[in-house]
């Protein structure tokens, strides 16, 4: 459990940092361009000092601290995919990788294009809490009005709600996983540790998106069904199915306006 609350700890770090991306304060008004120029006269952050020469310990405490560098390092490379699994990304890549299944196509499109589809209808799914983590915990912290534990509780906050919320109607993961961790019955959202919570998010966008998909089959399976037994009443055995029906499930997916639909419902979902 130690190792899954460091881990959280440095997601959050993570989103400290990536945060001002989306935060309209950084761009004035009117302008294309970021403001850049910093303010000389604020006195600097009590950030620790990295040295990464190789020397000889002399003390446990820098035996501790090469240790911890070397967590940090670790935990720093997998954070991206921590952050993936903690927002609405899981979900849509998995239904977009189902569509794409369905429609019984190989390589169009791409993995990376579904992706990327993913990650920018992500960044426009979170955007209120993105804003609500920079405006109360980046900014605060970064004019030196909060420190980083205050600042890692608030950017906390947003990311838990919107995680709950999407299992509101539906908590049995979080039952699950709190028996799994044996603990008590949570009564509101603040008795659910994180690292509970986060697992439990995990598990319920994956049935979530497992049902989308199964929905998403359904009409693409029975054309397949008809043009294979159209082909072997006609005796065209050696002829793939998949072939003839592609076509026939592209007109449908076209016919039906497939991509607004899909992507009007999974927002609908999320919102």
């Amino acid at each position: 459990m130690k190792g899954i609350a460091c881990l959280t700890r440095v997601f959050f770090v993570f989103l400290l940092i990536i945060t001002p991306i989306y935060a309209q304060e950084s761009f004035p008004e009117g302008s294309a361009s970021g403001n850049t120029e910093m303010d000389a006269t604020r006195p600097a952050n009590r950030v620790p000092f990295i040295d990464l020469s190789i020397k000889e310990p002399t003390t446990n405490q820098d035996v501790a601290f090469s240790v911890q560098l070397l967590l940090l390092l670790t935990l720093l490379a997998i954070a991206p995919s921590i952050l993936l699994l903690m927002t609405s990304f899981l979900r849509l890549s998995i239904v977009l990788d189902f569509v794409k299944r369905s429609l019984s196509l190989q390589q169009v499109p791409p993995t990376q294009v579904l992706n990327g589809i993913a990650l920018f209808l992500t960044i426009f799914i979170m955007k209120p809490v993105l804003t609500d983590v920079y405006n109360n915990a980046f900014k605060p912290m970064y004019d030196g009005n909060i420190n980083f534990e205050t600042a890692y509780k608030e950017a906390e906050k947003p990311l838990r709600i919107f995680m709950y919320k999407q299992m509101a109607h539906n908590p049995s993961s979080v039952r699950m996983c709190m028996s799994i961790a044996k603990l008590e019955k949570p009564k509101t959202l603040s008795d659910i540790p994180t690292y509970v919570l986060i697992p439990s998010f995990i598990l319920h966008e994956l049935t979530i998106a497992f049902q989308i998909g199964i929905f998403l089959y359904l009409p693409f399976i029975i054309i397949d069904m008809i043009v294979a037994s159209i082909l072997m009443s006609m005796g065209m055995i050696m002829l793939p199915p998949i072939q003839i029906s592609m076509p026939f499930k592209l007109i449908l997916f076209v016919m039906v306006d497939g991509w607004s639909l899909l992507f009007g419902r999974l927002f609908e979902s999320f919102l």
